[in-house]
């Protein structure tokens, strides 16, 4: 799965920290799935989704293998 989460987090001038905080996991987590090494719940998405005020499909898309 890509996504493109240090993009938007640019956009914003935000953070993995301060974007963390907002979302309420850690800063690690945000790492992890900018690295794609961590496929975030429903529910995390969701919340980036808010967060960022995009759909879900504009922050996450599926690797064609998938």
């Amino acid at each position: 799965m890509k996504n493109n989460l240090k993009v938007l987090r640019a956009i914003k001038n935000i953070s993995q920290e301060e974007l963390a905080k907002q979302i309420d996991v850690s800063r690690q987590t945000i790492n992890a799935m900018e690295k794609g090494k961590y496929v975030p719940s429903t529910l995390l998405a969701l919340k980036l989704a808010r967060y960022f005020e995009k759909p879900v499909e504009e922050i996450f898309e599926l690797d064609e293998n998938e």
